[in-house]
């Protein structure tokens, strides 16, 4: 165990008592048991973060040249690009180019940007307003591991749920919850292109 006697004495507290709850439940009030299952949980989720950083920095990287093929170098300010982005109808909604035109506005690089844009931005990238701008023609060449056997639109959706799947898990592991519960097979096994 990584924490010592008194640290493990004051962790429920530390991490909050509804937090802690969470583990007590699965363990069957077993104080001992929600220790040792919270130290797995973050073995874990240290475990996944590594192959999580390959896969957004691979998939930004494609999606920026795909982008880059069809818009040019300066895409984060082609106002042509800009107005293909999904744009939801509700404020509450992650918007694409919302994210985009504020990284934009400060930003002086498109690697700064590329870097700074929110995963959600990436996932949406693979939409399906985006198969006939850019996939249709690029998608192979930007992703050569693509299944041969599938058709490009297979291939976006494919990777648009994956995708989705991957940031929901991403974020389970950014905000310090528990993924214990998860079947983590699945989680890993996402068919990334």
């Amino acid at each position: 165990m990584p924490f010592t006697t008194d640290e493990a004495q004051e962790l429920p507290g530390i991490i909050s008592a509804p937090r802690f709850a969470t583990y007590l439940q699965a363990m069957g009030n077993d104080r001992d048991k929600a220790l040792a299952l919270y130290e797995w949980n973050l073995d874990l989720s240290a475990a996944l973060f590594v192959p999580l950083q390959v896969c957004e920095v691979a998939i930004r990287n494609g999606i920026s040249e795909g982008i880059e093929r069809v818009h040019g170098a300066n895409w984060p300010w082609n106002n042509g690009f800009l107005r293909s982005l999904p744009r939801p109808r509700t404020r509450k909604r992650y918007s694409a180019a919302n994210d985009l035109g504020q990284c934009a506005s400060y930003l002086p690089t498109t690697g700064k940007i590329i870097a700074e844009l929110k995963f959600a931005f990436w996932e949406n990238m693979f939409t399906v307003g985006q198969e006939t701008r850019i996939w249709n023609q690029h998608f192979r060449a930007c992703f050569p591991g693509a299944p041969p056997n599938q058709s490009i639109a297979q291939c976006r959706l494919t990777a648009y749920n994956d995708l989705r799947a991957i940031r929901q898990l991403r974020n389970r592991i950014a905000h310090h919850e528990p993924i214990f519960a998860r079947v983590i097979a699945d989680d890993t096994n996402a068919s990334m292109t």
